[in-house]
């Protein structure tokens, strides 16, 4: 487990689309964004929400790309030279994983396709491999998007009624890890919602609504030094 700490409080959020100035982030040892940080998907928006993200108070930063944040699929080479002058403690995860005092974080912008947005994979195989790379042992999982079943609901397409949007595969995925905490966005209707289950507590961080207003506070969870994540 982590070293030389009893609890390591984190604070999650997502889906700011642009809209992280005057937010008010509680404060933590590591807070996270789970993606759809830009409105845009372009160079200025990543670089305001980087140079944002790294005037908080947190001595860990962490954060995932979304579905409307095209510069980091399309550009990576951008995304490298913005992050070169990133604070110590700030870092950006792309199917990829970083340890802090012993805890270790992974995560992933991908999410199963609907039109035509960034980090899009079709549902089965293609998406499948990125949940593979999931490490063992991994205690915070970061993802853009939900497992299914889990504060995935939204409207479908042109109708009052709603379904699950959630992966099937980072289900699979999160029930043979057992991640100690599961975050995501991306589905607005269902931020702020949170299931405990028998190893996993998993929880939406969407600070916005579906008409992209910001209606909801980032989230606070601690971990202490036995594995047991409680929901502030």
């Amino acid at each position: 487990m982590y070293i030389g700490r009893n609890i390591m409080k984190i604070v999650g959020l997502s889906d700011t689309h642009g809209r992280h100035f005057g937010l008010n982030v509680p404060d933590g040892d590591v807070v996270v964004h789970c993606g759809d940080l830009c409105s845009h998907g372009n160079m200025a928006d990543a670089n305001s929400f980087i140079n944002w993200f790294g005037t908080l108070p947190h001595r860990y930063k962490i954060f995932i790309a979304g579905n409307h944040d095209w510069i980091f699929e399309k550009e990576p080479w951008a995304v490298k030279m913005m992050m070169s002058s990133a604070p110590k403690g700030m870092y950006y995860l792309e199917d990829s994983s970083v340890e802090i005092e012993g805890l270790k974080f992974h995560g992933s912008p991908i999410q199963p396709t609907f039109f035509n947005w960034a980090f899009n994979r079709d549902r089965g195989e293609a998406i499948k491999r990125h949940w593979d790379m999931i490490p063992e042992g991994t205690d915070v999982l970061l993802t853009h998007g939900p497992a299914y079943g889990i504060a995935d609901e939204a409207y479908k397409v042109g109708r009052n009624t709603l379904e699950h949007t959630g992966c099937r595969d980072l289900l699979d995925a999160t029930l043979r890890i057992a991640p100690k905490l599961h975050l995501w966005g991306h589905i607005h209707l269902s931020g702020g919602q949170t299931f405990i289950g028998p190893k996993t507590t998993y929880a939406n961080v969407s600070v916005m609504d579906e008409s992209y207003t910001v209606c909801r506070a980032p989230m606070v969870f601690d971990i202490d030094s036995d594995g047991i994540v409680s929901i502030l």
